[in-house]
């Protein structure tokens, strides 16, 4: 497993996320609106999606690309990583 420069943002994403989750936690507890709420939870999801969206296209663009290009892999392992990530977008 390696480190790409999409990480530290990633995480900064989720930490985000995180904080809104716990958030949420909180307006159920003390019974506020459905609406809010349900907002809240949008902005969560919105977050975490697009988190999903980074890590998977950076993996495409540098995982994917350095092991066709370095022979790593072959292009049969490849494409099948390649469609196995992309069920995640």
């Amino acid at each position: 497993m390696s480190t790409h420069t999409s990480h530290p943002d990633i995480i900064k994403r989720l930490k985000r996320a995180e904080g809104h989750l716990k958030s949420i936690i909180t307006m159920l507890e003390e019974g506020r609106s459905c609406l809010d709420i349900a907002q809240q939870l949008q902005a969560v999801e919105s977050a975490v999606t697009n988190a999903k969206k980074i890590l998977v296209h950076d993996h495409i663009d540098h995982c994917l690309e350095h092991a066709v290009r370095e022979g790593q892999q072959s292009a049969d392992d490849t494409l099948r990583e390649f469609k196995a990530i992309t069920k995640y977008l």
